[in-house]
């Protein structure tokens, strides 16, 4: 087992070294966090209070609502923070931390993603068993996996960088802990290590990549076969999944780019990872609330009741 040796803290190089840039930043960061929270939270709270959302679908929608929420939690923060500091650190517990609850949260949205894709199978594919199917307890129970998932992957990344020595430098060109950043910084050989971790992450996406993809080719090819009416009904089953693949191509796009490569940095990797940790966070509610009617309008439901329990 190897030691880590006298690193007990990371810097950060962060975006910029101008104060300007990082007070716009601030400002930018900041702004874009409240709304990832606000929006999750907004659907969250949507679907809990709801009776006309109350689909497997919907209760899905807000658990990944509330996984965006902890996700874009992990390193959004400490980002805002950083950009008023003069001296952007972490200490090494801290970095292995964030690390690890990033990854947590992310695995456990891929599972989600996954989960949602087989919702829709089963409510397009087989509708007149979909309540049976898809019932309360089954729903529970692919959440819990979901969660589950996203442990295992995240617990196996952190054991096999945990084990690896830090001897110094302890400069990280980056603005959160990253695991390709930190296999730059460690004193030994890394080869074996990279590529476990590449197809650690790779295996895990690539299964739920495949699964999604299975699903909505099993879907268009029950369409085809189906009758005029029951494809016109399938239709609209099937347009609800389209806020599902959009959401799905703005996580693993960037995803793909970033960690199923070879255990290289690049200089854009620092905007993708702003897309993934924050935009794609926030464009998940904007995605599907503006893409499905009833979401809107058990949102305005709710606006509704709460200006009438001001007045009162």
């Amino acid at each position: 087992m190897a030691r880590i040796h006298n690193v007990t803290e990371f810097i950060f190089l962060g975006f910029s070294p101008s104060r300007e840039v990082q007070k716009v930043c601030f400002v930018l960061f900041l702004l874009l966090y409240t709304a990832v929270l606000l929006g999750n939270s907004l659907i969250v709270l949507t679907v809990m209070t709801s009776r006309s959302l109350g689909s497997p679908m919907y209760f899905f929608l807000s658990c990944l609502s509330f996984v965006e929420i902890c996700y874009s939690s992990t390193t959004a923060p400490k980002l805002i923070s950083d950009l008023l500091a003069e001296r952007k650190a972490i200490s090494l517990w801290g970095c292995m931390t964030q690390l690890f609850f990033m990854h947590f949260f992310g695995g456990a949205e891929i599972c989600l993603l996954t989960v949602m894709a087989y919702d829709r199978y089963v409510a397009i594919c087989r509708p007149l068993n979909y309540r049976t199917i898809m019932n309360r307890q089954v729903c529970a129970v692919l959440v819990g996996v979901a969660w589950v998932g996203g442990f295992v992957h995240s617990f196996a990344q952190i054991l096999l960088l945990f084990h690896l020595p830090f001897c110094g430098p302890n400069v990280i060109d980056h603005y959160f802990c990253d695991l390709l950043p930190l296999l730059k910084l460690a004193c030994s050989d890394t080869f074996l290590v990279g590529l476990l971790i590449v197809a650690n992450g790779g295996t895990l996406s690539v299964i739920s990549f495949g699964i999604i993809l299975a699903s909505y080719v099993v879907i268009l090819l029950h369409l085809r076969t189906r009758s005029s009416e029951g494809r016109s009904k399938g239709s609209k089953a099937l347009s609800t999944c389209g806020s599902h693949i959009t959401v799905v191509t703005l996580f693993f796009g960037p995803c793909i780019f970033i960690y199923m490569r070879p255990s290289t940095t690049l200089s854009v990797d620092k905007m993708v990872a702003v897309f993934y940790t924050v935009i794609t966070p926030l464009l998940n509610p904007v995605i599907y609330s503006l893409r499905n009617a009833q979401v809107k309008k058990a949102m305005k439901k709710l606006w509704i009741r709460t200006m009438k329990l001001d007045e009162k």
